[in-house]
């Protein structure tokens, strides 16, 4: 998918800010300071005594980049005072020392290089408790041994302690005036330490809690308890904490507030569980933070509570998985051996749930291809191939998603058993035939998989004789006209459609700015977009500004498709178009994802003002189901989804939810439109026969830089 950085939104801001801050510092004592090779900015910071906030608020630069060579201003006005980090006072009474917190310190770090305990080192300073440790602040360490400063203090510190964070798990039926009321706080209070429960309370959902615990037994299950038998019954009245922890790597965007909102914790917490988070967030980063979040349910696929159905958990799943292969998803448990040119308005998407009175049992197969002979057979060890086999790796990604859905589907107890076969695949061969003849398939209500396109096309035309539907998981290949085929992945051309459909539909005159490179791009839309424009060029391949300025119509949305990866030209276009908006509404669009936009020659701020605008098969969504799906994923593998993972998911939950509407999988293709996580199911019937799916998202940057869906 097509990304761009937002920090290059605010470097225009970082600028100005740069110039302001230097002049008015210009009367202060600042040194220059040239970086050598390997430094950062906290060994400089501790070189001169000052805090690496000094630095970056006199080079705003430095927190993105710190190359060598690169010239800092670093403050001395401070230094004398600064050249002692801890001073002795002495008193008649007692001694006390002052100490400066550096960076990565913490509040253990600091106790144990004094001897003093947290209570004292909390009492002597009352505002840790609200703060916490900050790079720069000066803190009293007491005498070792030595009381607190006074009553008050010690008694406003014991009440604080008192006041512990408790978490609790979102039950059936609950409210959030039961709540409240059973751990003796307002519904207020529960809304302003958890925004997500404002406009609804999911079931799953954990509640951060400042309150007393119940002394009743807490039914809301914990993570991963940590309390010895004999304590069992201390710990039913003991605030209960996060006592798990798991890696998490920060994505694109993220800030210490996102991170702390998802994770329930405060930003003073998270810095001292990561002391390089003194630095700030940067993408990448691989964090230490709590895995006590729980939802039952990976990912709802309807608004409403499910009916609960009398009939055993899933047996044949449970069977199949009772290993647990999805807390490791490295460990494998293996069962055997279009063209459009009408414009249409998207239809509504159908939150599926389970059909009343729906109990007959469904049978699943899934086709992955792990080629567990072929590992064994070879003398490169597993860790090796796991580590090396891209291919390989995917299809583990991918398993390990589906395995998401099959929890998901016995939690909701739905009538489906699961059996997983290893498809044995290359480009050109797979185990089909074999696991035909051992009448492993025929009885099947849906086969998801094989990989290889023409794998997924062998299963087919075999399985066709049986009226059993093949969904082809990964491929975006053409697919050959087969009945009982349905190909997942909407096909390159389905995505370009996608878009012109909807500029189309807005009755947009739409202008195509096109590379002589981009030959295939030049000859599909000729061929199949009748009515678009194509902007002249100069003989050396450059834009020509006046006759595409000339194409643009003042009454109507002009959509400007722009395909070239020439960074000249481009700064061209862009130009020429931001100058156009004072006369003509414009909108910038690409057909498919383009590197050069991701660059630093490109101010992202122009593309906001344009609302670039591409088709994409995936969304980025921020729904409380989809959080829930990438927070129990990351639980029970330690890592973010990918999008094979996802993939994985969405391809078989939809498919598990598409059988259990009492019609079979091809009559829900026909008449219903799904969502999943990242992916929507938009089934039609080719003409000369087999299923596509044309589910395309179509993405844009708006004013508050964050990507919407048109459609």
């Amino acid at each position: 998918m097509f990304l761009i950085s937002i920090m290059k939104y605010f470097f225009t801001i970082f600028s100005l800010v740069f110039f302001i801050t230097c002049t008015a510092f210009s009367q202060e004592k600042v040194v220059k300071y040239t970086v050598s090779n390997g430094e950062t900015v906290n060994q400089i910071a501790q070189k001169f005594k000052v805090t690496p906030y000094d630095i970056y608020k006199l080079n705003p630069d430095a927190r993105t980049a710190l190359k060598p060579n690169t010239v800092l201003l670093i403050p001395t006005k401070d230094v004398k005072a600064k050249t002692e980090v801890a001073k002795v006072k002495s008193t008649a009474r007692t001694k006390e020392v002052i100490h400066e917190v550096q960076p990565k310190e913490t509040f253990y770090s600091i106790e144990k290089k004094y001897g003093v305990s947290d209570e004292a080192l909390k009492a002597a300073n009352p505002f840790l408790e609200k703060d916490g440790v900050q790079i720069g602040q000066k803190l009293v360490i007491p005498a070792k041994g030595a009381a607190p400063k006074t009553i008050t203090a010690a008694k406003t510190i014991k009440e604080k302690a008192q006041e512990k964070y408790l978490y609790h798990d979102v039950q059936a039926k609950e409210t959030k005036y039961s709540i409240a009321k059973q751990y003796k706080t307002t519904i207020e209070d529960l809304e302003k330490r958890n925004p997500d429960i404002v406009a609804s309370l999911p079931v799953g959902y954990r509640v951060t809690i400042k309150g007393t615990a119940p002394k009743t037994e807490v039914t809301a299950p914990i993570a991963e308890s940590t309390a010895k038998p004999a304590e069992a019954k201390k710990s039913v009245e003991t605030p209960r904490k996060v006592t798990t922890y798991m890696e998490y790597q920060v994505k694109p965007k993220e800030t210490f507030y996102s991170l702390s909102k998802t994770f329930h914790i405060t930003q003073e917490e998270l810095t001292e569980l990561n002391p390089t988070l003194s630095e700030g967030v940067k993408e990448g980063m691989v964090l230490k933070v709590p895995a006590g979040f729980v939802a039952p349910i990976p990912i709802i696929a309807q608004q409403q509570p499910v009916e609960k159905s009398p009939e055993k958990p899933v047996e044949k799943a449970s069977e199949k998985t009772e290993d647990k292969p999805a807390d490791k998803p490295r460990g494998i448990k293996i069962v055997g051996t279009v063209k459009s040119e009408t414009v249409e308005v998207d239809p509504e998407v159908v939150e599926l749930t389970k059909k009343k009175g729906q109990n007959e049992r469904k049978k699943i197969v899934l086709l992955l291809p792990f080629n567990l002979a072929k590992m064994q057979n070879d003398t490169v060890s597993s860790a090796n191939r796991i580590k090396n086999d891209k291919f390989l790796n995917m299809t583990l990604d991918f398993y390990s998603g589906a395995l998401m859905a099959i929890d998901s589907a016995k939690t909701l107890k739905l009538p489906i058993d699961i059996s997983i076969y290893d498809s044995q695949e290359t480009k050109t061969t797979s185990n089909i035939s074999s696991l035909i003849s051992q009448n492993k398939l025929q009885d099947a209500d849906a086969v998801i998989g094989p990989f290889y396109q023409n794998n997924a096309e062998a299963a087919a035309n075999t399985l066709r004789l049986y009226n059993v539907p093949v969904i082809s998981p990964l491929s975006k290949d053409s697919a050959n006209p087969i009945d009982n085929l349905y190909q997942s992945i909407p096909t390159n051309d389905v995505v370009r459609n996608s878009v012109f459909d909807y500029m189309r539909s807005k009755n947009g005159n739409i202008v195509a700015v096109v590379d002589k490179k981009k030959e295939s791009v030049i000859s599909y839309i000729k061929q199949n977009q009748k009515g678009v424009v194509f902007a002249a060029l100069t003989e050396t391949g450059g834009l020509d500004v006046a006759n595409l300025k000339s194409l643009l119509l003042p009454n109507r949305m002009n959509y400007v498709v722009m395909e070239t990866g020439n960074t000249a030209m481009v700064k061209t276009i862009i130009k020429a178009l931001i100058d156009a908006q004072k006369t003509c509404q414009i909108q910038l669009v690409i057909l498919e994802p383009n590197s050069t936009l991701d660059t630093d020659e490109i101010n992202f701020e122009n593309l906001v003002k344009l609302k670039l605008m591409y088709p994409s098969v995936t969304r980025e969504s921020d729904e409380q189901p989809v959080l829930i799906f990438e927070k129990e994923y990351r639980l029970k593998n330690k890592v973010n989804p990918n999008t094979y993972a996802t993939r994985g998911f969405d391809v078989t939950f939809d498919t598990m939810m598409r059988l259990v509407q009492g019609k079979t999988y091809q009559e829900t293709a026909d008449l219903m439109t799904t969502e999943q996580v990242d992916n929507k199911f938009q089934y039609y019937k080719k003409e000369d026969g087999g299923h596509a799916n044309k589910g395309v998202y179509i993405l844009y940057y708006d004013s508050d830089l964050t990507l919407k869906v048109a459609n």
